[in-house]
């Protein structure tokens, strides 16, 4: 299968943890006989150097013309005071909505070996569930500004109908392929968009009457994630509240450096891992890959290669099984690099 993918480095760390996960995924390419091709394109802090815009037109239009995305991170502290338009991180929001990827998904779990949480042992036993946040609506992309003389800031968050259909029916078929739970999370006490959520997603329920629908306050929701996290299945959320519930959850883990994610469109997906660049340990060889090649797994996973996907997921197992970590996830002063992580990952696969 010849698969063409469009790949963003981006800033701090994403170059090395990018590096990793086209190691591994060639190892899956020659052991299964496929042709993935690479078109490297900037966006993030190097764009706005060349070409003075975090997400310049051919980048998007690269990205269109591929079969997927392979994103490392985004964000570079010396743009922080730019203005708007003008930071790394709005041109990833630009790509999202130049790409319609609305659903954006993200898996959590444990890995029972490690032991990094500072959350109890006893209530991580089993912990699988993911969370579908909706990535192109609410108040990330509404109207924004300033006045009276820049002393009253605004953003608007605006949802529609279709916007909350769209994920909703994305999150419940999922559900009904697990547990058969979906979990609103809202603030429909306060906010007229959460009421319209809770609307729709009550209406698309009745579609689906073997799944167990529930709903939970923003503050409550964040609070059981870390109280009681095995009670979620699939977790459904506007943009922002799924971004925040998205790091929280983190923590169960252990750390950010594990977690993948998928942003899924209508035609074109891209795949990144959720943690950001983390420029304090750029160049060090000390940056976590996994939820870059994780990431790497999802869209294995996209593209129909399920027994790729299980045997990269198997590799990533057994680094950790065999103590192959980064030092965010291992005590020991006899931690792997970067790149090693990565060799190892890679070397598995090809000898099974």
């Amino acid at each position: 299968m010849i698969k063409n993918i469009s790949v963003i480095k981006g800033d701090g760390i994403g170059p090395e943890v990018i590096k990793q996960t086209i190691k591994v995924l060639n190892s899956i390419a020659i052991k299964y006989g496929h042709d993935f091709h690479y078109k490297n394109t900037l966006a993030g802090s190097k764009a706005i150097e060349k070409f003075g815009n975090p997400m310049p037109e051919e980048t998007i239009n690269n990205c269109l013309k591929s079969d997927a995305v392979l994103f490392g991170c985004i964000g570079d502290p010396k743009y922080d005071h730019n203005p708007i338009g003008m930071r790394p991180e709005d041109g990833l929001l630009k790509l999202r909505k130049k790409m319609n990827l609305y659903c954006n998904i993200r898996p959590i779990f444990v890995f029972p070996k490690l032991d990094k949480s500072p959350i109890k042992k006893e209530l991580l036993n089993e912990v699988d569930f993911i969370i579908y946040r909706e990535l192109t609506g609410g108040i990330y992309f509404g109207k924004k500004g300033r006045c009276k003389n820049g002393e009253r800031a605004y953003d608007y968050c605006i949802y529609s109908k279709e916007e909350i259909e769209k994920i909703g029916e994305k999150a419940f078929k999922a559900a009904l392929l697990r547990k058969k739970k979906v979990t609103l999370v809202d603030k429909a006490n306060v906010l007229e968009t959460s009421r319209l959520w809770r609307e729709v997603i009550q209406k698309i329920s009745l579609d689906y009457p073997n799944i167990d629908l529930d709903f939970l306050y923003i503050d409550n929701a964040s609070m059981q994630i870390i109280m009681n996290p095995k009670r979620f299945d699939i977790i459904l959320t506007d943009n922002m509240f799924g971004d925040i519930l998205s790091d929280e959850s983190s923590v169960l883990t252990g750390s950010l450096g594990l977690l993948p994610s998928a942003s899924i469109g209508d035609y074109k997906s891209m795949f990144e891992p959720i943690h950001g660049s983390y420029p304090q340990a750029k160049g060090k060889n000390i940056a976590n890959p996994l939820g870059c090649i994780l990431s790497g797994s999802m869209m294995l996973e996209y593209f129909g290669m399920h027994k790729e996907k299980n045997l990269l997921d198997e590799a990533v197992k057994n680094s950790i099984e065999k103590k192959i970590c980064t030092p965010d996830i291992i005590d020991s002063k006899l931690y792997s690099t970067t790149e090693e992580v990565g060799n190892y990952i890679k070397n598995y696969i090809i000898n099974q």
